[in-house]
């Protein structure tokens, strides 16, 4: 799919392996829609899990965020607006682009296996993804995610290559 018209950011939220399975307590997410619990779907989905719950370990989580940060601004091209690491998921909020949403997680996601090297999966399958079509939304994702670094005792943007706000056309400025 190529980016859908009107779109100013993306906020994209990625877990890691068997942190959040189908039927989990907390609400899960298909196609789009929000389900309720399902303790025996949960189970069913654990069950079949091959390996242990994957959380990434805390001192290592700013090496993480280096090393998707840099896939994105670096290597695709991407304007990063929002990033943060917690030990058992990612967010980030990006700027528009005609990049595919899925391409953009794949590579987060790849740059993250490739600096860790892991010898299993260390990420859920999917991600979630929320369109921002207008300047409250791409502030109110950015905020979101900059709360939870800041819930950590980091700086609200920790990361190399975060694009303030206020110097992204369409938001922080006037397109050029």
């Amino acid at each position: 799919m190529t980016a859908i018209a009107n779109t100013q950011a993306i906020m994209l939220t990625m877990t890691t392996y068997g942190t959040w399975l189908r039927g989990d307590r907390r609400g899960w997410v298909d196609r789009g829609h929000i389900l309720p619990a399902d303790p025996d779907l949960e189970a069913a989905e654990r069950q079949r899990m091959k390996h242990g719950v994957y959380t990434f370990d805390r001192h290592r989580l700013a090496d993480i965020g280096g090393m998707i940060a840099e896939a994105m601004v670096r290597r695709l091209g991407l304007t990063l607006l929002a990033l943060t690491v917690q030990t058992w998921h990612v967010h980030l909020v990006i700027g528009r682009t005609s990049i595919e949403i899925g391409e953009v997680a794949k590579r987060a996601k790849e740059s993250v296996r490739w600096g860790l090297r892991p010898r299993r999966p260390i990420w859920s399958d999917g991600y979630d993804k929320r369109y921002c079509f207008d300047e409250r939304a791409v502030r109110g994702r950015i905020r979101y995610v900059e709360r939870h670094n800041e819930a950590i005792g980091l700086s609200a943007r920790p990361f190399a290559y975060i694009t303030d706000v206020e110097e992204y056309p369409g938001v922080g400025q006037a397109p050029g």
